[in-house]
């Protein structure tokens, strides 16, 4: 446990992101253990403290930035080093694989190659749509936070090593594209893994393209 109140930034630069929920309800708890906790959308908003903790960063904090907290550190949803880079669980998630792991390491200059404070992991069962997954992946990512704040006194973060490193590429709206062709069980990983808002899976056929968006019997009301 942290043994004095602490002073802590939750970055999450998207206000859009779902993510946004969670960060603001964990910073409300935060703060009624005593913690000095924000969440912060705009790097220019930034303060100073004990922990940078960038949830939901799209762009780059600078070295000097970093240096006004003791700790700077950033989620990622891989088994660091393994799935470095982009997008990697959705990535993960097309890629038919259900074991999930999130890593919290130091924020560097070069790109999710800090130093490893923490993983967290989650099963999935196969069937989840991607607000499932999400829930799922954003409950770890709450765990590994309150590590943090527990550790932050007297951390023991673990170098990356080479071993299984590998990088995921930016995914494009293309990436989303289906085969009409295909049976949909071949590319059902595929449909889960895309954000129905931002990139939903889609395919051409017969001169029109066409957007898919999945949901389970029963989550919504029948109409008609």
């Amino acid at each position: 446990m942290a043994l004095t109140p602490l002073r802590i930034d939750v970055v999450c630069t998207d206000p859009a992101h779902a993510m946004l929920p969670h960060l603001q309800g964990w910073a409300g708890a935060a703060r009624r253990k005593g913690h000095d906790a924000a969440v912060i959308h705009d790097l220019a908003d930034l303060r100073s403290g004990d922990l940078l903790l960038l949830a939901a960063c799209h762009d780059i904090v600078p070295a000097q930035t970093r240096a006004r907290y003791r700790h700077a550190l950033v989620t990622h949803a891989s088994d660091l080093p393994q799935g470095r880079g982009w997008s990697p669980l959705a990535w993960t998630v097309a890629s038919g694989e259900n074991e999930i792991t999130v890593s919290l390491v130091e924020a560097e200059d070069k790109v999710d190659a800090g130093a490893i404070w923490a993983k967290a992991r989650v099963t999935l069962e196969g069937h989840e749509l991607n607000a499932e997954i999400n829930a799922r992946v954003y409950a770890a990512l709450i765990e590994l936070l309150d590590h943090a704040v527990d550790h932050a006194d007297a951390p023991s973060p673990q170098p990356q090593g080479r071993e299984g490193e590998s990088y995921w590429r930016r995914r494009m709206p293309e990436d989303s594209r289906l085969d009409p062709d295909k049976s949909i069980a071949s590319q059902f990983d595929l449909v889960r893994a895309c954000d129905p808002e931002r990139y939903p899976a889609f395919f051409d056929l017969r001169g029109h393209r066409y957007e898919l968006i999945l949901r389970k019997r029963g989550e919504t009301p029948d109409e008609g």
